[in-house]
């Protein structure tokens, strides 16, 4: 059964005995900045074209623009599905001084891939320039050829996420600290300024494993799963996530891990990828499809959706996020 197929056995259950009903009473909405796909003309990665993109979502009423992280892929991936993309610390600081409230959102930044101390700098410098608008979405990544390019194990890169939230929530408090890193020590270090957002930016752990829901509990404050076919875990080092059932039993488990470690259920996100939306969005995709599926996640217990908006050059992207802000974004659950 797909993942939107099961929306609808998950709404005829809901109400019996052994469903919780986990209902968002206001769904945001963080969209895709368009600087990773097929751009002929180079203007999606222009310094205009960002500027152009980032006011457009800002306008439209969504919530954030995110951009992807992959510094150095191979190129069979990036010929087989995948996808050039700017480094999203420089590619959020053009979208963030091109606005005032829209947040910027990493989406997701991948942990292993860099030292600890240079990642906590990178984060802490976005939320200072953008008056503390920044997300960090984080990941451990799964390019084993991007991995091998940076010099970084990809066997151990569960242990160094865990490492890296740690060391960098202790460099963003702005005071000294020690850490015994996997492979560096800090002693009385301080990195400063801190972020602007005490005692940091918002972190969501992106991954469909109980680890990365555990991850999340540990460190975050939301947790980002995907839904993915499960012939695609070997790859993506991730389980798969195929329909809303699936969703509902790893949120399920979320809660009650929150609750045993005594976190406010409440102020904790999901942020989730609709399962109809490509990568560089459905042109075709109705926005009375989007506004259903986004009601069906809404009732599983997701908080914010990240999205994709097509378009092949920034007017015209900017023209259909315009489109989303009149026609579905009022509609999505408040």
């Amino acid at each position: 059964m797909s993942f939107r197929s099961a929306t609808s056995v998950y709404t005829r259950r809901h109400g019996s005995a052994h469903e919780v009903r986990l209902y968002s009473e206001h769904v945001r909405v963080s969209v895709g900045l368009p600087i990773d796909r097929p751009d002929p003309s180079g203007q999606f990665v222009s310094a205009e074209g960002i500027g152009l993109s980032a006011r457009a979502a800002e306008s439209a009423g969504f919530d954030a623009v995110f951009a992807t992280d992959h510094p150095a892929p191979d190129a069979k991936w990036l010929t087989h599905g995948g996808h050039p993309t700017l480094d999203p610390f420089v590619a959020l600081s053009f979208a963030a001084a091109n606005t005032s409230r829209l947040k910027v959102h990493t989406n997701l930044m991948v942990l292993p891939y860099r030292n600890p101390l240079l990642a906590a700098k990178n984060v802490a410098s976005l939320d200072v320039l953008s008056g503390g608008r920044l997300i960090l979405g984080v990941g451990a990544g799964y390019l084993q050829s991007e991995f091998a390019a940076l010099g970084v194990p990809f066997d151990d890169r569960a242990a160094r996420c865990d490492d890296a939230l740690d060391t960098m929530i202790k460099a963003w408090s702005g005071v000294p600290f020690d850490h015994d890193g996997l492979d560096f020590v800090a002693k009385n270090i301080v990195v400063q300024p801190a972020p602007t957002q005490r005692p940091h930016p918002p972190i969501w752990v992106g991954g469909n494993s109980m680890k990365a829901i555990e991850r999340a509990v540990r460190f975050a404050n939301g947790w980002a799963p995907m839904p993915s076919p499960k012939s695609s875990a070997k790859f993506l080092g991730t389980p798969g996530m195929e329909t809303v059932d699936d969703l509902r039993v790893r949120i399920q488990r979320l809660h009650e891990l929150l609750t045993e470690a005594g976190r406010d259920i409440s102020t904790f996100d999901v942020a989730m990828l609709p399962a109809q939306q490509t990568h560089f969005g459905d042109q075709n995709a109705s926005p009375q499809a989007v506004i259903d599926e986004a009601h069906h996640l809404a009732e599983a217990g997701v908080t914010v959706l990240v999205v994709n908006v097509a378009g092949e050059h920034p007017v015209e992207f900017a023209e259909n996020v315009a489109k989303w802000g009149a026609e579905i974004l009022p509609q999505l659950p408040k």
